[in-house]
């Protein structure tokens, strides 16, 4: 008796070339319904129709068509247990050796902001459930759910009867596929209806296997979705990403998105920015009158740190930004476009890995963060919202001066991304002084004014925390700060403002914090 596949598929990439060859080379007969069976129809393919197998028109507009017992119980039947052997006679079930199917495409519907009866229609139930009959009985049925698997099977079969191991990784396969579906449905419903989720449900198919993950003795994996983010950026040179360049162009590229994402030519002012980040901070940032020169103002505030770093832009990268990127040793570079004279001047430096990731490819807003612990996971909103100096209070007896301002505000923007403790110091938009990651507000203000101290004359302090001292105010005193910004909030707070009152100093509480670990 010939073998049968059951063929229903969404995706028609190679189906036809498929299905050929499985009846002109294995004597498959092919059963199929609704879209599938005419496009195989229309190709010339015999293929007989659901409804005449089953003996059941299709119903409700086709939400009913493949639910019906001689299907699933040709997909799930033992073929060698006597009880399931007694029920095939007499229910007349012909056996289903092969289920070629996947789903409608309900991730790409939603993508395009459909309408919620849409977004519903594009719920498979028949699909879903014929796969996982196939995938249940996978030693007696073979289950593909992808294209990429066609030929794959082909050259199996040639060999012969499949091999158990073969099997059960296409069943693996199609459970991974079935509840990478009902987790993009129960993810979108909870987000459109704004409805709490139980269970922390999301699927991301494997991108690559990395080298290795923060050191050579660990394995490391990158999941995510093709068509946003750092997979659907452009790698114009370079070697492979690794998994630490991918932390820290994450937080590089955050950073300096505080300040825009431009493509060429929509920047016209002083706000081009330059972000140089090394593990997983930043040691230099700028905002200036072109790309180049924010590069060079990032690079002055810490040249040192900057050696083997990670360096984004919000704009176009130029001639002259790439001559001045090749005279130092960089591991990655980040834009939404650059020109052809600054990639043939960037080709000196073959390792340099180049990424463009344009400003349609990046993540919307309002996105969820996680982090693992023991036993779980930890997920918050992402701290991407943006800060509005509405809500921001000048506590001092002296106020800010518009380039204070200018420089409180850039620096508030910087220290947000800072590990906390964190204190940045900033001049004429520019940092000049960052402390980073210390366990204790002033000692992360001892590094930051230090680094910065020989031109910290008129400088702006922020701080991402509020100061629970005026210690930390006592000692940007001495070397010069003019204007600091912090959240406030600590019930010290009169004895900071006093002691800026008493320097000289003004005060803005931003009423917000951002703490980053």
């Amino acid at each position: 008796m010939s073998p049968l596949a059951l063929v229903s598929v969404s995706d028609k990439k190679n189906i036809i070339p498929f299905c050929k060859e499985l009846i002109e080379q294995f004597n498959y007969k092919i059963l199929s319904s609704g879209g599938t069976a005419k496009h195989l129809i229309e190709a010339k393919i015999p293929v007989i129709k659901v409804a005449d197998f089953t003996n059941s028109p299709e119903i409700l507009e086709g939400r009913v068509k493949t639910l019906h017992p001689k299907i699933h119980g040709g997909i799930l039947a033992k073929r060698t247990d006597e009880k399931h052997r007694r029920d095939i006679e007499a229910n007349q079930l012909e056996l289903i050796d092969l289920v070629v199917v996947n789903l409608y495409p309900f991730k790409k519907t939603v993508e395009k902001g459909s309408r919620w009866e849409d977004a519903i229609e594009n719920i498979d139930i028949g699909g879903p459930s014929m796969i996982r009959s196939a995938a249940k009985n996978h030693e007696e049925v073979s289950v593909l759910v992808d294209p990429s698997q066609y030929q794959n099977f082909l050259d199996e079969i040639k060999k012969g009867k499949l091999k158990k191991s073969y099997q059960a990784q296409l069943a693996l396969e199609a459970f991974q596929h079935t509840a990478d579906y009902d987790a993009a449905i129960s993810s979108w419903i909870s987000k459109e209806r704004n409805l709490p989720s139980s269970n922390y449900i999301e699927s991301y198919p494997l991108i690559k296997t990395l080298r290795y993950g923060e050191n050579p003795h660990q394995k490391a994996f990158w999941y995510g979705l093709s068509n946003v983010g750092w997979q659907s950026a452009e790698q114009l040179q370079g070697k492979d990403l690794s998994y630490n360049n991918l932390l820290d162009l994450e937080s590089a590229l955050s950073t300096v998105l505080e300040f825009g994402y431009a493509e060429k030519g929509e920047l016209t002012t002083k706000d081009f920015a330059s972000v140089i980040l090394k593990h997983n901070n930043p040691c230099g940032a700028s905002i200036s009158n072109s790309a180049s020169q924010a590069f060079l103002n990032a690079l002055e505030c810490d040249s040192v740190s900057a050696f083997g770093g990670i360096v984004a832009f919000n704009t176009n990268v130029d001639k002259e930004t790439a001559i001045n990127l090749k005279e130092i040793f960089l591991e990655c570079v980040v834009a939404p476009s650059f020109d052809e004279e600054a990639l043939n001047i960037l080709k000196i430096k073959k390792n340099l890995r180049i990424l463009k990731l344009t400003k349609d490819r990046l993540p919307k807003k309002n996105l969820t963060s996680t982090k693992s612990i023991m036993g779980g996971l930890l997920v918050q909103d992402t701290d991407d919202g943006e800060d509005t100096t509405e809500s921001w209070v000048s506590v001092t007896k002296k106020s800010p001066n518009n380039q204070m301002k200018l420089d409180l505000n850039f620096a508030w923007k910087v220290c947000k991304h800072v590990k906390s403790n964190a204190i940045v110091i900033a001049k004429n938009q520019k940092t000049i002084g960052i402390g980073a990651g210390q366990m204790n507000r002033v000692g992360a203000a001892k590094i930051a004014l230090n680094a910065a101290s020989k031109i910290c004359s008129e400088a702006v302090l922020a701080s991402d925390g509020f100061f629970p001292f005026a210690d930390t105010v006592e000692l940007a005193d001495k070397y010069g700060i003019k204007a600091i910004i912090q959240p406030g909030g600590s019930l010290r707070d009169q004895e900071s403002i006093d002691m800026c009152d008493a320097r000289g100093i003004s005060m803005v509480f931003t009423q917000k914090r951002h703490f980053l670990h």
